[in-house]
């Protein structure tokens, strides 16, 4: 059984470890020394291959495997010491935040061992307004929903509700977001 929706076995592609190895070395420049909020959006405009809004806001150290299926919406904001592994893609959406220390990784290996060495992605989301708190691992395929509270330290393998708060490991369902009146 194929449990990759890609299709695509990535150990061994040289166009995919060229791309890493350019993603690595613009990441060690970005991280090193001190960068104005428009050099760092010029560095993840290169890094991603896209446009980078002017509203976006990301605190180096800032660590990205690949950044090419990597997208930054309008007035998302990303703290320090982040950690992308972004191979299946990673959307965050217009004003989601992410808290510091936050893992995103898109990708992961077969149980198998006698297939273990193959590397299999699928995308994550992060949906419009939404927080992860401080420390959050989101898992490959994961959609965070609209408006949605990740508290801090939560593992999430499993999709978020839009206007929920979740917390945990794995993280569940604590209750809707008070909205005030």
């Amino acid at each position: 059984m194929n449990d990759n929706p890609t299709g695509k076995d990535y150990v061994g592609s040289d166009d995919l470890y060229a791309d890493v190895q350019r993603t690595m070395k613009l990441c060690a420049e970005m991280n090193t020394g001190y960068h104005t909020e428009a050099e760092v959006r010029d560095y993840l405009r290169q890094i991603t291959g896209s446009n980078i809004d002017e509203t976006v806001r990301v605190f180096p150290p800032f660590n990205i495997n690949y950044g090419l299926t990597t997208r930054f919406g309008r007035d998302c904001f990303v703290n320090f010491g982040c950690t992308f592994l972004a191979l299946g893609g990673i959307t965050i959406e217009d004003g989601a935040f992410i808290g510091p220390h936050c893992v995103l990784a898109t990708e992961y290996h077969p149980e198998d061992p006698a297939t273990r060495h193959s590397l299999l992605t699928k995308p994550i989301v992060v949906g419009r307004n939404a927080w992860l708190g401080a420390d959050v691992k989101v898992l490959a395929g994961v959609t965070i929903g609209e408006n949605a509270i990740v508290a801090a330290g939560s593992v999430v393998n499993k999709d978020v509700p839009a206007n929920m708060v979740v917390a945990g490991s794995p993280a569940r369902i604590i209750r809707e977001i008070k909205e005030n009146k």
